[in-house]
């Protein structure tokens, strides 16, 4: 079901592209948790407004919505290895308080994404053709928001002190690959940030 209102990515967080050539590496890790970025505050390139957190994704019919608009290879491939059913983080980036709000569900696989082709749209590529499509995007669901909001300047404390006793955190890619808005997390990780929803604010 198309939505009426797409979801928009941190455009910004693509501009480290990695794998330029959109190759995808042989044999990559499997996944089954993910953090997706995007922009909760409004932001305009060429006159749009590329505004969409997780309140939007809820105003939308079903609560769900195309995540489009991903236009680093990484991230796309992490796009393509999603699969139905799995559950992703919605992280608010590029604003006042970065941080995660809630958890979504991907609800349909990777399929082409119809912005590349669109003229008018922010991340139209003009190199992208029809018959052989770079774009990948996903839908997702909205499923709840944390019971509290988990600021980025609070999974960073945990980050550090990871890296120092070997935590789950110590390699989580918010951090070592800060630029993608597309991220793979381990069932571990996930587990242990989703833990911190229940614990006070550090």
């Amino acid at each position: 079901m198309p939505p009426k209102k797409r979801a928009r990515v941190n455009k910004g967080a693509e501009s480290s592209a990695a794998g330029s050539d959109g190759s995808e590496s042989a044999g990559p890790p499997v996944y089954s948790h993910w953090l997706m970025k995007s922009e909760p505050e409004s932001r305009f390139e060429n006159g749009v407004d590329v505004k969409f957190g997780i309140e939007d994704l809820k105003a939308l019919p079903d609560q769900t919505g195309c995540w489009d608009g991903v236009r680093n290879y990484q991230a796309r491939n992490f796009l393509r290895q999603m699969k139905a059913g799995q559950l992703a983080f919605f992280y608010h980036s590029n604003c006042k308080e970065p941080g995660i709000a809630g958890i979504m569900t991907i609800v349909k696989e990777a399929y082409v994404d119809h912005t590349q082709f669109d003229r008018k749209d922010v991340h139209y590529d003009a190199t992208s053709k029809a018959d052989n499509p770079k774009w990948s995007m996903v839908d997702v669901r909205f499923q709840r928001m944390m019971k509290r909001f988990l600021p980025l300047s609070e999974l960073k404390e945990h980050y550090l002190q990871h890296r120092s006793d070997g935590g789950p955190l110590k390699d989580v890619a918010l951090f070592t690959r800060a630029r993608l808005s597309v991220q793979p997390l381990t069932s571990e990780q996930f587990d242990f940030i989703l833990s911190l929803e229940d614990e006070g604010p550090r």
